[in-house]
């Protein structure tokens, strides 16, 4: 058998990982595009990111982060690290725990975080977001929140990466492979994942009812469905994105859990179709950003149902007003933005962490088709890595 040594010739024993990917994974499978068959494996992504992990009555295990009640019980407050698309993910996760745990909760841009001198301590659980388990700002992130004493654990997609190993625990995303620079799929593990670790945290500080941990469940559970009825309307989402291939610039704009969603949205349209695409809050646009509005400038609305919905349809009259096209995400049976909105696409009614799911997917293949409409290289773009391993 292979045999480790150091660079002195000293015998290092090697723990053996077996890692359940297989060639037929890393191959097309009849798409055109890498990107476009790991948009079609979501509803599997994000079946796999449950299995295993939630009973019907809401409680949630995680293998590699069994963690004591008793522990878990003493958190006060949750630091989530990330870059890029991990980051948002961290936003979302930021939402929900706050909302559903009660205790606070902030989402950190990992290379920024390590030139500050944040208050975590042992009351402190550090999740760092990272698909590949190697992104080097986050690695050295966490290691920081380590030196301070917190408890942290590791989501990605990658067994025995170096996030993993060096987090006291893992939850893997068991996605598969992930070939196209741009993430998809994972990102879906990712925002499911951190909703299981939100159920955990709230279920042993007794701060939500068996009730609502049921109702919880059965939205996760329906998931994967409901991502396939987004994918079986790719040819509506096609005929959208080439209306709107011509435009050069773009506006994604959401409250609330959508807010990420939105600033997601602006980041896989820019990093594979090379278009200008900003992310906004709906409360930001009157602070700057709707100063660029005009004719030339669409903005992507997602006026889906939630607590702040109203706003976000009063936010299109505003962009109406000056001339923007708009292309409106809304609930369906939701008819406050017929005859306002340039077009609408209507999403199913859901409850609002699946909402923000099914809002992604939908970005994702829009984001997908005008890059394709262009001709751009959708798999490798340009100036771009998969895994970001220096600082």
């Amino acid at each position: 058998g292979a045999e480790v040594s150091t660079l002195d010739g000293v015998t290092v024993k090697s723990k053996v990982v077996h890692v359940d990917w297989d060639v037929a994974q890393a191959q097309k499978g009849g798409f055109p595009h890498f990107m476009l068959k790991e948009i079609h494996e979501s509803p599997d992504a994000v079946a796999n990111a449950m299995r295993g992990r939630l009973t019907d009555d809401g409680a949630v295990t995680f293998r590699e982060f069994d963690v004591p009640d008793d522990r878990l019980r003493s958190i006060t407050d949750v630091l989530l690290l990330g870059m890029g698309t991990s980051l948002h993910a961290a936003m979302i996760g930021e939402h929900v725990i706050e909302d559903w745990v009660g205790i606070p909760a902030r989402a950190e841009d990992a290379s920024e975080f390590r030139y500050r001198r944040p208050t975590v301590g042992d009351h402190t659980l550090n999740v760092v977001i990272t698909q590949s388990g190697e992104t080097a700002d986050t690695l050295v992130a966490l290691h920081q929140a380590k030196e301070r004493g917190s408890l942290s654990v590791a989501v990605t997609n990658v067994i025995a990466s170096s996030a993993a190993r060096d987090a006291d625990g893992a939850i893997y995303l068991h996605s598969g492979p992930e070939i196209g620079v741009a993430s998809t799929k994972t990102l879906l593990a990712h925002m499911i994942s951190l909703y299981l670790l939100a159920v955990r945290l709230a279920t042993v500080d007794g701060r939500v009812s068996l009730e609502r941990r049921r109702e919880l469940v059965e939205a996760l559970r329906a998931l994967p469905d409901q991502v396939r009825g987004i994918l079986a309307r790719d040819k509506e989402i096609v005929e959208l994105a080439h209306k709107y291939s011509g435009y050069r610039n773009f506006m994604f704009a959401g409250r609330g859990l959508d807010y990420p969603v939105a600033l997601e949205g602006a980041l896989k349209l820019k990093e594979i179709s090379y278009i200008h695409a900003e992310g906004t809050s709906g409360g930001l646009l009157k602070h700057g950003p709707i100063a660029l509005l005009d004719e030339q400038f669409p903005v992507v609305a997602i006026c889906t149902a939630s607590s702040t919905k109203d706003k976000m349809v009063s936010n299109v009259h505003e962009i109406v007003a000056r001339s923007a096209p708009v292309l409106a995400l809304v609930t369906e049976g939701d008819h406050s933005l017929d005859g306002v909105a340039t077009d609408i696409f209507r999403m199913p009614a859901v409850e609002e962490a699946a909402s923000a799911v099914l809002n992604t997917v939908m970005l994702q293949l829009f984001a997908y088709h005008v890059a394709v409409k262009l001709g751009q290289n959708v798999d490798q773009p340009r100036n771009l890595a998969k895994t970001v391993t220096v600082e």
